[in-house]
């Protein structure tokens, strides 16, 4: 039997079409793109200044698993599927980290014959939007260590600065470090950490940034630290704005700030822009490119990062609130193997047909298709299908969604393409015959921070509350008082379970969430919630992604999953 090509051998064998003709597809002349190579191109700003006339759809998935759900090989192919139903329809999705690329995951551009090309420059740099965010990050902290070596006229107060430096790299030795050693001529000596790019703020900020005036003007935002007093009313926050800095850091966010145009596997248009973690931040691609699609297609896919408890509810109530989004369905992405750990099968037993395992984890799936109701979208359950399932298994699958009110379909887009997705999309483009509809946010802005914590551990993860820590209570104080009371609230916590433990799978209830601390997204304009130990910078494992990666001497490149 011949072995299933690797994700990177089916990419070297297609064929792409030229970029241009990719952009006049969605209506673009070729004078207006700004090519990088032949097979991707920034679009113009003013592409998503455009009305819009498309029609959105989230797609979203079950909590995240070792077992693989497929949420980005499933948002490719239903896409291309809709395309060989003859629909206009384009995706939008993330760009994927070095570090993470280097680390575990290998390529993260889709998979099979669902996948964004060109896939290795996808991968590796792109059109290097992520050096661009990370420079700028880098560029604050700079000033703002130079503003405290000449004298420190702001008052910055050392041991209270909250800007971390940045590196899109996974690397656990930089998790705390201590700089300005060497002598008084090398800066301040202080404790410091570094986070990888994706968690950077200024990540968040290029996503929901509508235009190059409010990028700078969020990036302004920004608080660095706060000064010096006895108490916390006496420390006033020290923004990126006040250290004179939002205009160059916005600078080298000049093309950074413009989406990527790109194709997938079949040759349509994707749009692949920004790469925000969807714990520490909101997780999804950027508002500008979001946009752009909804201007120049007549459908647009979107995805949104780990499970629906986190990616999906920031979807709506962070990137959908700011930017005026009203999404009209979600498909919700799950797969057997990984309901069947939900269930308490062991890993190592996925590949056994288990309908006992997989009927108490069916669970999982039905607190998701919940969390998505309340927010008032009809829902589409996509299985994604792996080899080991068996007709048993997969059957109960559909039967449980059928159940729950919801249409269902099996997924074979990762071995078929978009031939595999047409179920998925045709139960998709029934569901949209529908009534149209509006989301409805869960909380009201104006509320306290606690009580929309509360809101979200009730209402969406199916906890009985929120344990504030004292230095949790004391920062949502401060963040009131400091003109911060009246955003988003974005709880980070795990994603492997709807509760801050990732041992606990299915749907626990009855659990409370502990927040630890509570900090300021000022730019990006949200506050973070703390739930648990949450990590910015990656390690790698013991046999990382990149020991079997290589370029030969012709230059193809290998190993890239």
């Amino acid at each position: 039997m011949t072995a299933f090509p690797s994700d990177i051998e089916i990419a070297q064998r297609a064929t792409l079409r030229p970029i241009a003709d990719v952009a006049a597809d969605l209506g673009f002349a070729a004078d207006a793109l700004h090519p990088n190579g032949r097979h991707a191109a920034k679009l113009p700003l003013s592409a998503a200044e455009r009305p819009a006339r498309g029609t959105l759809v989230l797609v979203t998935a079950i909590n995240p698993t070792a077992a693989g759900e497929g949420k980005t090989t499933t948002t490719v192919g239903v896409t291309q599927a809709l395309r060989r139903l003859g629909r206009n329809a384009v995706l939008c999705i993330r760009q994927p980290s070095l570090g993470p690329v280097f680390g575990v995951k290998g390529g993260a551009a889709g998979g099979g014959y669902a996948q964004v090309l060109p896939m290795e420059d996808i991968n590796l740099h792109f059109t290097g939007d992520f050096h661009a965010v990370t420079a700028a990050h880098a560029l604050l902290a700079s000033l703002l260590d130079n503003h405290l070596h000449h004298g420190n006229a702001r008052g910055i107060d050392p041991r209270r600065i909250t800007w971390p430096r940045a590196v899109d790299m996974n690397d656990r030795a930089l998790r705390s470090v201590t700089v300005g050693l060497g002598g008084a001529t090398n800066g301040p000596v202080r404790e410091e950490r570094f986070v990888i790019t994706s968690a950077s703020e200024v990540m968040a900020v290029l996503a929901l940034a509508r235009d190059a005036a409010d990028l700078e003007a969020r990036l302004a935002r920004i608080i660095v630290g706060t000064t010096a007093g006895a108490t916390a009313g006496q420390r006033a926050p020290v923004r990126a704005g006040d250290l004179g800095a939002a205009g160059a850091m916005a600078l080298l966010l000049k093309d950074a700030i413009r989406p990527n145009l790109v194709q997938t596997l079949e040759g349509g248009p994707a749009l692949v822009h920004a790469g925000p973690f969807a714990n520490i931040a909101h997780g999804c691609n950027s508002l500008i490119a979001t946009r752009t699609a909804l201007a120049h297609a007549d459908l647009v896919l979107t995805e949104a990062g780990f499970g629906s408890d986190l990616g999906a509810e920031k979807f709506f109530h962070i990137k959908c609130r700011m930017g005026g989004l009203e999404p009209q369905a979600a498909i919700l992405v799950a797969s057997v193997r990984a309901l069947k750990l939900n269930g308490g099968a062991a890993a190592k037993a996925l590949a056994t047909g288990d309908l006992a395992a997989l009927e108490r984890g069916l669970v999982n799936l039905g607190r998701h298709i919940e969390i998505l109701r309340q927010f008032g979208v009809p829902v589409v359950v996509a299985v994604n299908r792996f080899p080991t399932d068996t007709p048993a298994e997969l059957d109960r699958v559909l039967t449980y969604a059928s159940a729950q009110g919801v249409r269902a379909a099996i997924s074979d887009v990762f071995t078929a393409g978009g031939a595999g997705g047409e179920a998925v999309a045709r139960e998709l483009l029934a569901t949209l015959d529908g009534p149209r509809t509006t989301w409805a946010p869960l909380y009201a802005l104006d509320r306290p921070i606690a009580e929309k914590l509360e809101t979200i551990v009730r209402r969406v993860y199916g906890g009985a509350g929120i344990v504030l820590s004292p230095k949790a209570a004391r920062a949502i104080e401060w963040l009131e008082a400091n003109g911060m009371g009246g955003t988003p609230v974005c709880i980070a916590k795990t994603q492997y379970s709807f509760s801050a433990d990732p041992t606990q799978l299915g749907a626990p209830s009855g659990f409370t969430v502990p927040i630890a601390d509570v900090t300021p997204s000022a730019g990006a304009g949200f506050v973070v919630a703390l739930a648990g130990d949450i990590m910015t910078m990656p390690g790698l494992p013991p046999q990382p992604a990149a020991m079997r990666m290589a370029i030969d001497s012709a230059g193809a490149i290998h190993g890239l999953f």
